[in-house]
């Protein structure tokens, strides 16, 4: 059994008691990613979607593999604030690969100026270095 915790070089470094992502049998699970820190704080839910979205792909892409290797993932939203274009951002990004889904509506995220929160998990074929 191996576990492997990890942090990649294009997310910004925890400031809390956690990593990025752990890797363990062929799976990835991923911390919850946000704009926190991005051009995209404290902008509406869509525009804060599209980065969080940006962001995973560029960790999916760090271990060699895309969305379509998602095999769950759990949305944490402080709004419901145009829906239909938050899901065009989702079907975007899945194309024809959707995942098992979870849409959660909160109170408030750890920064006010933070709508929405994404943690996923993903199938991966190896151990790969971030």
């Amino acid at each position: 059994m191996q576990i492997e915790r990890k942090n990649y070089s294009h997310l910004d470094a925890p400031v809390g008691p956690y990593v990025h992502a752990v890797s363990y049998n062929g799976l990835l699970f991923l911390s919850g990613l946000t704009a926190f820190n991005t051009p995209a704080q404290g902008q509406d839910l869509v525009t804060q979607a599209e980065s969080v979205f940006g962001q995973l792909k560029r960790t999916l892409e760090a271990e060699e593999t895309g969305f379509e290797t998602l095999i769950k993932v759990t949305l944490f939203v402080t709004e419901f604030a145009d829906l239909d274009r938050f899901r065009a951002v989702l079907f975007n990004a899945y194309q024809d690969n959707l995942p098992a889904s979870t849409l959660i509506q909160v109170n408030r995220l750890f920064s006010p100026d933070i709508k929405i929160e994404v943690e996923a998990i993903a199938a991966v074929s190896s151990s790969k270095n971030p």
